[in-house]
């Protein structure tokens, strides 16, 4: 049998379609979905992820890393999991497995890293051999140069492309846009990881053809730059493009296409404004730095992306999904490819799930279902799992 056909009979074992448990029906431009719960009751849930058994991963902010097997939370959690900075935005964050995870057993997980005294954090990414119950030769690939005494703008998604290497989001720490020329911002600064996208390989080295290498003036590992809080980031599966999310201030929103060696203006340009109303911005434009492809004002703080390819909502194959956290609810945007150059076809009005909950994570199961971490602002409450079916016939 064909290793995906595999994989998707497993996960349709683990999570049957008829999930049993609460549902909600909604209704969107193209037919009725409902929205049923797979976990009921977690505590910050962050991000999932899949094993080629159909187990589902689960990162909690606090640092527990849990699996769903066979439609069941398992009441453990994986043992060996580094201590976390938790509080503010910061705990443990992203977990995917190494893209040959039937072989080498490897995990990958970021999160928020103290330092010795707790006093400050920063981003930081570990990989580990899942043996059991437990994470084995734990070790530290990146660790970020962005070390502060605030709890915000981590980041950090991580995303393997096809020919395996890894990408890492840092966010920019919440360096004060307007405390030093715009363009000394550390978003800007090729010398520190504020609001840079990382490429490495595998195991951490720096990739030979990464667009910085050989400067004495850059990191070598820095992927792409000028970014502000990076929620969310996904390759598209059929072009290969590398998408990702960024929150702007207050307004200006952003979806992204990645490019090597792209600069994406913050704070130099941008579309929103200062909390409190004043300007950040040059302008909204400038020669050498990119434009978003969409962008949100009034902001709908965006977290969790997915490009849909699928059976399960085929009306929806090539949307990206952007999770809402002040939006409550999930934007489906249609990318279109035309002349080479990536577009937005209109987005779906009224959004999905409007209302149903702040929006943490988005991820496209195994099974071709879509998959949604719900977020509790203040952290106290547990809050579900989800997942997105079309209804038939109605």
């Amino acid at each position: 049998m064909p290793r995906v056909a595999a994989l998707i009979l497993a996960v349709s074992a683990v999570f049957p379609v008829s999930v049993a448990a609460q549902t909600t029906t909604f209704r969107a431009e193209r037919g009725p979905y409902r929205v049923a719960t797979v976990v009921p009751a977690l505590q910050d849930p962050w991000s999932m992820a899949w094993l080629p058994n159909g187990d589902m991963l689960v990162t909690e902010r606090p640092g527990r890393l849990r699996v769903v097997r066979q439609g069941v939370l398992q009441p453990e959690p994986i043992a060996g999991i580094p201590r976390v900075r938790y509080g503010g935005q910061g705990g443990l964050l992203d977990v995917v497995p190494h893209p040959d995870f039937a072989s080498t057993r490897l995990l990958y997980l970021s999160y928020s890293k103290p330092n010795a005294e707790g006093t400050q954090g920063t981003t930081a990414v570990i990989r580990g051999r899942l043996e059991g119950n437990r994470l084995e030769s734990v070790e530290e690939i990146f660790e970020a140069r962005a070390w502060s005494t605030g709890e915000g703008h981590y980041g950090s998604r991580l995303a393997f492309d096809e020919d395996g290497y890894l990408f890492i989001t840092v966010s920019d720490r919440q360096a004060d846009p307007l405390w030093v020329p715009r363009e000394r911002h550390p978003a800007q600064d090729l010398t520190t990881h504020h609001g840079k996208v990382i490429r490495l390989h595998e195991d951490g080295r720096v990739p030979a053809d990464n667009p910085f290498v050989g400067r004495g003036d850059a990191l070598p590992e820095i992927w792409s730059y000028g970014h502000r809080s990076l929620q969310g980031l996904a390759f598209h599966p059929e072009t290969g493009d590398l998408w990702a999310t960024e929150h702007g201030p207050q307004g200006g929103d952003e979806l992204n296409q990645i490019v090597r060696g792209g600069n994406y203006g913050w704070p130099v340009i941008g579309y929103g404004v200062n909390y409190g109303g004043q300007p950040i911005h040059a302008t909204r434009e400038r020669a050498g730095m990119e434009q978003p492809v969409q962008h949100w004002t009034p902001s709908i703080g965006p977290s969790g992306l997915a490009i849909y390819q699928g059976d399960r909502f085929p009306e929806w194959n090539g949307s990206a999904l952007v999770g809402g956290l002040s939006g409550v609810s999930v934007a489906r945007v249609p990318l279109l490819k035309v002349d080479g150059t990536n577009r937005v076809d209109r987005l779906e009005r009224p959004p999905l799930m409007l209302g149903f909950g702040r929006i943490r994570d988005i991820r496209v199961g195994p099974d071709g279902y879509i998959y949604i971490a719900i977020d509790d602002r203040q952290g106290g409450n547990p809050t579900p799992i989800v997942r997105l079916e079309p209804v038939a016939g109605v």
